[in-house]
């Protein structure tokens, strides 16, 4: 329940008829002020004149107030829409008196034929400026008086802050603050890149720029606190500042937009730490949006593992592309449910078509396309948590390998025009059954692709389905990634756990990596495996070191990180390319084509073949020896699989 206005600081308000008071006392006071000071001080002569001036104005000004409401206000909320108030309602009050002036010249009493001049063009004029600037200047001494005093009172130690921008955005953060009765921040400088800023001040305040040194600077000035003001600012001066106010134990929070503000208002609620992802964002990457567009308008779309990370973000893209349908195929009901909503209420439910069903399942993936019938798939269904699958190869085999020879099957029989497989960087070198399973995905993949193009030279009215691999490293944000384990992990106050001092990993924005999915399965003329630009490898003990910063906690003292090893199966290192792979570029500079070893289709489908009947009943050894077998680059690390290794390739 809201406070009331005069409970909300504990301090009270005074009446509004006390105000009033105040207020047309100070008119008067102020008028009397203008005609002494117009005749020189001297006082009236007749009881007449006083009574028809100050009556005149008590009627006029209490007419005004009423209608302005000027003594509505609390007076120490005092602000500049106030004063323009004030000050259009001393106009019109000057105007009444002109026009005052004028009736009582012509229909007046006179005195020597001459009329009494209860008021003068000079009275009138010195009127305007003492009480315009007597009212503005009692309700503004009152309110730097409140704030000087009672916010002193509650607000003793204020936190000192430095706000990035020194533009309407950052100008705006300060009055914000500096007028909020309860922010407990005190503004003591700007930062700013310009240089022809650096030295100048902005209401007192003074400008600093963002070198090294100032940072020092502002350390020593004991400001604990960095408020990035600026709504453009790039990832790449994000982190520059992040890490330099770190270093100086300072921390760093954004404020919203100015649009995004609460009824035109700053609180403190809004105001956020910086977020890990919005360190690893990249600047936002440029896509072909009418070649895109084109290719997926008005056309049927399937997309598998709709419910998951990547899925659910490749659906809301590719509903912005005007499809014709997305069929959103998962078989986790709930998460799919809940992505059913959320599409619906923004894209309509004609669009959208939920289809609950295991990629397994022949019977029901058959149901599907004969239903539907749909022209491209975006199959991103799999199992993807390495130590899980490692401890149940069999069952990473049916789903990543066998589904997806299934869909591929039935894109085939059914005259998909494209089939866009969701990939991963652990497909190259794979050390562990994950990595492998999705390796031997893209070789069936890639080499049906093959397949069909040979049957498309004998049959040129043939239309071949056009197999398609985008292959990239783990997205910020997903379900059981990284970052979101360290957050817990930090809220519940650590310690948090790496499996390695030295690990590293890639990151991309899940927006990110699906419009370069969306922009590869439109490029790709069949049999491609495209590689994304994923940046600088992040080595994962220094995101966690940074997220327990950008807490306000720190590393080791109050966190603890604990080394656990390396999981069953997981690298040090991600790879994107094979060693003996190269690449091709794209028109997209952030897509390349990985140049691959290529397989006969006859024997890959025979060896899957092989494998899925081992997986089926469930020979974990067994069905991960003939993955080996397939994928000779497989080598096992920190896995129970790593004795197959050992043995030699003719006793295998």
């Amino acid at each position: 329940m809201l406070k009331s206005d005069r409970e909300s600081d504990g301090v009270r308000t005074l009446p509004r008829g006390l105000i009033y008071l105040i207020d047309i006392s100070i008119v008067l006071f102020c008028l009397a002020f203008s005609r002494l000071l117009r005749h020189n001080f001297r006082f009236e002569k007749t009881l007449e004149s006083v009574t028809f001036v100050y009556g005149s104005a008590l009627v006029i000004n209490s007419i005004l107030f009423y209608f302005f409401r000027t003594y509505y206000g609390i007076v120490r909320y005092t602000t500049v829409r106030d004063s323009f108030r004030i000050i259009t309602l001393n106009l019109l009050a000057s105007v009444a008196y002109i026009i005052v002036k004028l009736a009582s010249s012509r229909y007046g009493e006179m005195v020597d034929g001459k009329p009494i001049e209860y008021l003068s063009w000079v009275s009138i004029f010195i009127n305007f400026f003492v009480v315009t600037v007597a009212l503005i200047g009692y309700k503004t001494v009152v309110r730097y008086a409140y704030k000087a005093y009672f916010l002193g009172v509650i607000h003793k130690d204020k936190i000192k802050v430095a706000i990035y921008d020194a533009e309407e955005e950052g100008l705006s953060a300060k009055r914000a603050l500096t007028d909020n009765t309860y922010s407990n921040l005190k503004v003591v400088c700007f930062l700013d890149d310009n240089p022809n800023k650096r030295n100048k001040t902005i209401e007192r305040i003074p400008i600093f720029s963002t070198e090294e040194s100032t940072y020092r600077k502002l350390k020593e000035e004991e400001i604990q606190l960095i408020l990035i003001a600026k709504e453009n600012i790039s990832h790449a001066k994000l982190n520059e500042i992040v890490d330099a106010a770190l270093i100086q134990g300072i921390r760093v929070q954004q404020i919203p937009p100015l649009d995004k503000w609460l009824h035109g208002k700053l609180v403190s609620e809004q105001i956020k730490d910086v977020k890990i992802e919005d360190l690893l964002e990249r600047d936002v990457i440029e896509i072909n949006n009418e070649s895109v567009f084109n290719e997926i308008k008005n056309k049927k779309v399937v997309v598998t593992g709709a419910a998951g990370s990547i899925g659910s973000e490749i659906v809301r893209q590719l509903l912005k592309l005007k499809p014709a349908m997305v069929i959103l195929c998962d078989k986790a009901e709930s998460p799919l449910h809940e992505l059913q909503l959320e599409v619906e209420e923004r894209y309509g439910a004609k669009q959208v078509k939920t289809f609950i069903g295991d990629i397994c399942d022949p019977l029901r993936m058959e149901q599907l396309f004969e239903v539907y019938s749909p022209e491209i798939v975006f199959h991103a269904a799999a199992y993807k948590h390495v130590p899980m699958m490692e401890s149940n190869p069999s069952v990473a085999v049916i789903n990543n390998v066998f589904g997806t020879k299934l869909l591929a099957d039935l894109s085939v029989a059914n005259h998909v025009e494209k089939f866009v497989m969701v990939s991963t960087d652990k497909a190259v070198n794979p050390t562990n059954v994950m990595g492998a399973s999705k390796r031997i995905a893209e070789i069936f993949i890639q080499s049906y692709n093959r397949h069909q193009e040979s049957f498309q030279k004998e049959d040129t009215t043939a239309k071949a389905t056009k197999f398609i691999t985008t292959r990239f490293g783990n997205v910020l944000g997903s379900n059981g990634s990284v970052i979101p384990r360290f957050k817990k992990q930090i809220e519940k106050g650590g310690p948090i756990t790496i499996t390695h001092p030295e690990i590293t990993r890639y990151f991309m924005t899940i927006p990110e990596a699906c419009q370069l999915v969306i922009e590869a399965g439109v490029m790709g003329t069949g049999g491609e495996i495209f590689v994304f630009d994923m940046g600088q490898p992040v080595k994962i003990v220094d995101l966690a070191r940074k997220m327990i910063l950008l807490s306000g906690r720190t590393p080791e003292v109050d966190i603890k990180t604990v080394f656990t090893g390396l999981r069953p199966g997981e690298k040090l290192y991600e790879e994107l390319l094979n060693n003996a792979e190269n690449t091709l570029p794209t028109y997209h500079e952030k897509i390349m084509i990985a140049q691959v070893r290529e397989y006969d289709f006859v024997w890959v489908e025979s060896q899957i073949k092989k494998l899925v009947d081992c997986a089926r009943k469930h020979y974990t050894y067994d069905t991960v020896s003939k993955m080996k077998e397939l994928v000779p680059e497989y080598i096992s690390n920190n896995s129970a699989f790593e004795s197959l290794d050992a043995v030699p390739a003719a006793k295998k």
